[in-house]
């Protein structure tokens, strides 16, 4: 498909029109096109219709003209993508070096990963451990390119868990609560969820399980105790949001989701009881394959501890078969990345990875409809009248060749609220 120096899609202005600027192009029109809706594995031909950053119509009725028209040539408009496991503030794999920089540089290295996201085309991000009104404010008035930001806050961890970046020699402790932040007891828990809340959370984020970059916790040992869990979720349900739990052995998973827990994150040591259990509690997985995937072969060079690598290659190989237990007992599968540092710049392989073991179909449903079904937000991930108008060009058809889903940036065009990004 012919494109501009730039790697963009071809604009067209229909005649007696121009084409201005994002903010004075008040509708849209792309044609040429076919349509993944985000649920159906049949494309449907286009065009789509946007007025105001919202879908109008989609299909061959649609007969609005257009401020500005993009020719798709035969492409795919696919719904924005989603990543529900983000980590603006990920900006190393030292979980100490991160608390102990200034937040004014952690958001700013943050809003660089924030901008490299949306060009990929995750036009929506759930960050789960991090995030904070600052940043959503500068998001919210455009002083940053960035995809639409969900945040949780710090995670909520244990002394001695997964977000505790202290080795166990070691009396120093971080500055910041960037990503993480200790809190033990359940009245302490309840405060700092209301907390969170007060300060613009999506959700809350608890760790209920070792982690691989954490450096004194065992992977399989359940963190917090049930009283504890239940002190979060009880609080988030209460304010109609719901928590999302770091949990990779079924003795975490099954801790975590029976006190409330919504959303699962990692899940590689799932088991098939487990799976049927978070089936029967409506549980979201959200998988993080791509992490383990580019930790195995860079991990030595983004300075992944020793334990960490060994971690790492017991939960990498029982990933995917965690996905299809999950599938064959009927648990809603979503997608996430979860990548630090340096290994941003494998975002969108997490798309290969999970095509792997869920083919194209799922793995886009998962990026798309189902994560938006897990944040609550009807809006996005589909390409359907009434639908926010975050939308994927691709110069082709994805089913038949699903490396477009993960080539490069020069080969998409990316669409947010109905302007094109980097016009």
């Amino acid at each position: 498909m012919p494109q501009d120096d730039a790697g963009r899609l071809p604009e067209q202005p229909v005649p007696g029109r121009t084409t201005g600027p994002p903010a004075l192009v008040p509708s849209l029109s792309i044609v040429n096109c076919q349509v993944f809706d985000g649920v159906s594995g049949e494309l449907t031909d286009g065009p789509v219709h946007v007025v105001d950053g919202r879908i109008t119509e989609v299909g061959p009725g649609a007969t609005a003209s257009a401020d500005l028209v993009i020719d798709a040539r035969g492409g795919t408009v696919l719904p924005g993508l989603i990543d529900a496991h983000f980590h603006a503030y990920g900006i190393g794999l030292d979980l100490l070096g991160i608390e102990s920089r200034s937040l004014s540089y952690v958001a700013l290295a943050g809003a660089r990963r924030l901008a490299g996201a949306l060009t990929r085309g995750f036009t929506t991000v759930r960050d789960v451990a991090g995030g904070d009104p600052g940043l959503a404010a500068a998001i919210e008035q455009g002083l940053i390119p960035a995809p639409r930001y969900l945040y949780t806050g710090p995670a909520l961890s244990q002394t001695g868990g997964h977000g505790d970046p202290r080795g166990a020699d070691s009396d120093l402790c971080g500055c910041h609560t960037h990503m993480n932040e200790v809190v033990d007891g359940v009245d302490a828990l309840r405060q700092a969820v209301r907390d969170r809340f007060r300060r613009g959370a999506h959700a809350i984020k608890i760790m209920t399980s070792g982690g691989v970059v954490s450096l004194t916790d065992p992977i399989r040992i359940p963190q917090y105790s049930p009283d504890e869990v239940r002190a979060v979720t009880e609080e988030a349900a209460r304010r109609g949001s719901y928590v999302a739990a770091h949990a990779y052995s079924p003795e975490a998973i099954r801790h975590a989701v029976e006190n409330g827990v919504r959303s699962v994150e990692h899940g590689n040591l799932l088991d098939a009881a487990t799976a049927a259990l978070m089936a029967e509690h409506g549980a979201f997985l959200v998988p993080t394959l791509i992490t383990y995937d580019a930790m195995e072969r860079r991990g030595a060079e983004v300075g992944l501890a020793p334990v960490g690598q060994a971690k790492n290659r017991e939960v990498l190989a029982a990933g995917r078969a965690a996905l299809e237990l999950a599938r064959a007992a009927g648990v809603r599968i979503g997608f996430g990345t979860d990548l630090m540092g340096v290994l941003e710049d494998e975002q969108l392989g997490g798309l290969r990875v999970q095509v792997e073991v869920e083919g194209v179909l799922r793995t886009l449903q998962a990026a798309t409809s189902v994560n938006a079904e897990l944040l609550g937000r009807p809006d996005l991930g589909r390409v359907r009248a009434g639908a926010v108008a975050d939308l994927l060009v691709v110069d082709g058809d994805p089913f038949a060749d699903p490396a477009l889903l993960w080539a490069g940036s020069e080969r998409r065009t990316v669409i947010q609220a109905g302007v094109p990004v980097g016009r």
